[in-house]
């Protein structure tokens, strides 16, 4: 489907530019835009590939593992349906380093083997809290250390890519608060009317 959205999209762009006489301006367009696609994919790539390897060096040398007890108390009541499953707490930690350290590529492999492992203990049958609060607190993951915006912003010639700290400290803190309060409150209100 996005395919034939893209598509369609071309050949507006397409016919609008050749009824009002902007093909040459098109082209420009097309070819900067192309480089700088590229500029900011190889820009955000490294810095990718760096916290990537991080979070898998984590994992081998067993740091992750130590996180994971150091999150756990925090994880079990977030997540009461995991607190017997090392493996699955394990993925969520790794979803929420990652996230914390605002890498949201490195944390999708994670979240995904979280996600099936939450599904798995519900016995495959019915979306659960549990893997609802996981998404809730994927997307809106706290983050200490924006690497992929500031990667975009040192891309774009930001002097300090990493000015931004104190309000996205706020805002991703906030965001979290809110968004697993209203992931329990939810949570209350259906188990509520399912007794009903």
């Amino acid at each position: 489907m996005m395919g034939k959205i893209w598509v369609f999209m071309i050949f507006i762009s397409l016919i609008s530019a050749a009824v009002n006489g902007n093909i040459p301006e098109l082209s420009a367009s097309v070819t900067e835009g192309a480089g700088a696609g590229i500029d900011l994919i190889l820009s955000i790539g490294g810095m990718i590939i760096l916290w990537s390897s991080l979070l898998e060096v984590m994992k081998r040398s067993g740091l992750l593992g130590k996180l994971t007890q150091l999150l756990r108390p925090i994880l079990r009541r977030l997540f009461p349906s995991a607190k017997n499953s090392p493996k699955v707490l394990e993925d969520i930690s790794a979803n929420v380093s990652a996230n914390l350290l605002g890498l949201g590529n490195a944390a999708t492999p994670a979240g995904i083997s979280a996600a099936r492992g939450l599904y798995g203990l519900t016995g495959n049958s019915y979306v659960s809290d549990d893997l609802c609060m996981l998404v809730v607190i994927n997307t809106a993951s706290l983050q200490l250390i924006p690497t992929t915006v500031a990667a975009i912003r040192a891309s774009l010639g930001a002097e300090n890519p990493f000015d931004i700290l104190p309000a996205v400290w706020i805002a991703t803190a906030v965001s979290q608060v809110f968004g697993i309060g209203a992931a329990k409150l939810c949570a209350k209100l259906y188990k509520k009317r399912r007794n009903k």
